[in-house]
């Protein structure tokens, strides 16, 4: 029997270990902690567990290691409602970032990929159907299993394709990312990553992106909103205002609501406000998925959309 997925998520798992300190030191600096939390993270385990929180039907593909890590993200996948039957269990340890959050919200991230790398293609189940699948970034320090393997995934074209690429893949270069851009139906990066990637404006890279066969470009303006286009329509959708907490996750809080727009069938526009409205709550909260908003939240907002 195959399973079916509203939305399947292929990326780092890490458990995120929160310090909120004085300051951000830089370099020769020093700071002091204030406080520690540990949080369930990783940039697209943070999308999924938001969509399955918002009520649609998620699984996730990743690994984690042998260790109580690994049992503290498998539990919480769980209690989000995220079937957790594609992730793969190694030994070694489980993914780890280390963030740094001023009083500000600013915030400095150290990852320790773990045995995040390590998923080879064929170790995969391909035992699932999806109507989308979201691809964000994997360290890949020792190799390039994981990376190649998302793009097998994505040449298999199984379903449509969200991609946030985070700066580590943005820094790969064009070259290598142009495969999975192609057949990606949302791209999904940050004005920085864009700009970076294209070497232009973002308004003038997303209109060459879409040229590419990407058929929706969504750029995170952080506190300015977002910018969508489809090369017919475009749209600049502002923010909602608020004082930041915590900024971890924010744009991966954007994504949930964004996705959720657009596997329901709302227009870009609402879709970015969808994603706004997220990503709004997210960074009211400690943790990269904390304040995602429940799904009676997010029903209150869509039935004033």
């Amino acid at each position: 029997m195959v399973d079916m997925f509203d939305v399947v998520g292929f990326g780092a798992i890490n458990l995120d270990k929160i310090y909120r300190v004085d300051k951000i030191p830089g370099k020769d600096e020093e700071g002091f902690v204030k406080d520690v939390e540990l949080h369930a993270g990783g940039s697209s385990a943070n999308t999924i567990a938001g969509l399955a929180r918002f009520g649609l039907k998620t699984a996730f593909i990743g690994t984690v290691g042998s260790d109580e890590d690994g049992k503290f993200l498998l539990n919480d996948f769980e209690r989000e409602g995220v079937d957790t039957s594609l992730i793969l269990k190694q030994d070694g340890r489980s993914g780890n970032a280390l963030i740094f959050v001023d009083d500000s919200g600013n915030r400095a991230i150290l990852v320790d990929p773990g045995v995040n790398d390590t998923i080879r293609y064929d170790s995969i189940s391909k035992n699932f159907r999806a109507k989308l699948i979201h691809l964000t970034s994997f360290i890949c320090k020792n190799g390039i299993d994981s990376f190649e393997s998302q793009k097998r995934i994505v040449e298999e074209g199984i379903a449509e394709i969200s991609f946030d690429p985070g700066l580590i893949y943005v820094e790969r270069g064009l070259n290598e990312l142009e495969g999975i851009i192609k057949k990606t139906t949302i791209f999904m990066p940050s004005r920085n990553e864009i700009e970076l990637l294209m070497n232009m404006d973002y308004v003038d890279a997303a209109k060459e992106i879409v040229s590419m066969g990407c058929k929706i470009v969504v750029v995170k303006l952080g506190k300015d909103g977002c910018y969508i286009s489809d090369g017919e329509k475009e749209f600049c959708v502002k923010a909602y205002r608020t004082k930041p907490v915590d900024t971890t996750g924010a744009g991966d809080a954007f994504n949930a609501g964004f996705i959720y727009g657009y596997i329901k069938g709302y227009p870009l526009d609402k879709c970015g406000k969808i994603g706004n409205f997220s990503a709004m709550k997210n960074i009211q909260k400690v943790g990269a998925r904390a304040g995602i908003p429940s799904k009676k939240e997010l029903q209150e907002f869509l039935d004033n959309l």
